[in-house]
Formats: structure tokens, sequence, C-alpha cells
């Protein structure tokens, strides 16, 4: 009977321990709901289309303060006078990070409104959950990051929805 009971222990703890570990990991994906820095804006991150492993982002959500030049939240600084009028809400503005290791995307491409310039990219997911945003034009070495947090509260309405 002892060695009945001593074998079936580890069968019945296994799946329990596996799954307490599980839990407890961060997600292993930047797919999802991410704070900026400044907590001003909400992005989604999700996998491009057609069954791709490249990863997106879009705009789901910004803060307008009372005195911004802005408060429809339009394109404005956008190079192509043509699109100045398309809103900023559930603008794509991340295209192709592909996986390029462990907690690493890269090859991406990043639109950053509030300049009208596009920037290569790179994503990662840092050992407390955070994503790292690096922008550069050329080489990695010059440019500037952003540390994001997963959004944990439900997405609010974009400005005037």
């Amino acid at each position: 009977m002892a060695l009945f009971v001593r074998g079936l222990l580890p069968v019945l703890f296994a799946p329990l321990c596996l799954l307490q570990s599980a839990l407890a990991a961060p997600d292993a994906s930047p797919q999802g709901y991410w704070l900026t820095e400044k907590r001003s804006a909400i992005v989604q991150i999700f996998r491009c289309w057609g069954g791709s492993l490249d990863l997106c982002g879009k705009l789901v959500w910004f803060r307008v303060k009372p005195d911004d030049p802005n408060p429809s939240g339009w394109d404005l600084k956008n190079p192509d006078p043509a699109q100045r009028k398309r809103p900023l809400c559930g603008l794509m503005f991340m295209y192709g990070f592909k996986p390029a290791g462990t907690d690493t995307w890269e090859g991406g491409t990043v639109y950053d409104a509030d300049d009208g310039n596009t920037y290569h990219a790179t994503m990662k997911l840092q050992s407390d959950g955070a994503l790292r945003l690096h922008g550069y034009i050329g080489i990695s070495l010059i440019g500037a990051s952003e540390v994001w947090t997963r959004a944990t509260q439900p997405v609010p309405a974009c400005p005037g929805q």
C-alpha cells in the first residue's frame, strides 16, 4: 500500500505544480493591451494577419488634455496631407515585429503621430513583465526607448466616441 501511495503522489501533484508555475509565470508574449510610459495612451498588440508570427499594434485609447490643440485626435502631423484627417483612435502604427529570440521582436516599424515620422523598432519583454519599445533611425544604438506596462483595467472609449 505504501508503494502505491508513494507512486500516486507524483501523478496527482505534478499537474498542480505545472498549473501553479504557469499561473505565476509572466505572459511570454507582448500580445494584449499596454499602457504607455507616460500613461497617456493604451496600445493593443496582436498578430498582424494571415497566420504570420509578426506582431502589429494599434492605438485604442489616448488622453486629450483640456488645452490640447488637437482635441479631435486627428493625425495632423502626417507627412501625407491626405492622411491628416484620419483619426488616431484605432490607428495601426506598429508593423512587422518578428520573433528574434526569447522575449525579443525585431524588424518592426513604428509611426510616431507626434512628429509624423516612422522609425525602425524592436520590442523586448523584460523580466518584470514590462515591455521595452526601442525606436531608432539607422542603427539601434541611436534612438529612444519607452517602457510600457500591461493594462489591467478595461480600455476606455477613445475621445469623441
